[in-house]
């Protein structure tokens, strides 16, 4: 893991096109800015972890769901044939 000090107001870059901002810090909390092409989806790990859960769920309770067809190449999510799921959390100005 690579471990980074910023200020308030400092960036991280992650490749080309992703940019972390450190937004405020208040006490122990720390408001970060994300800039990252919109086909890159971004979740607090909290987020993802329930996404994750949700689709395992989905996958097990319907044998022929989207993203079972996927896996077996049937032109599910990612196939070409749907755009790319967006996150609808992915663009807030919340800062």
């Amino acid at each position: 893991m690579l471990i980074l000090s910023r200020h308030r107001d400092e960036s991280i870059m992650i490749g080309d096109d992703i940019v972390i901002t450190v937004i405020d810090i208040r006490g122990d909390k720390v408001r970060l800015g994300i800039d990252a092409p919109q086909e890159i989806p971004v979740h607090r790990q909290e987020v993802y972890e329930a996404i994750q859960r949700e689709d395992a769920r989905v996958n097990e309770d319907n044998p022929d769901s989207l993203e079972n067809k996927t896996n077996q190449g049937g032109g599910g999510i990612g196939s070409g044939n749907q755009a790319p799921y967006q996150s609808p959390m992915l663009y807030s100005n919340n800062y």
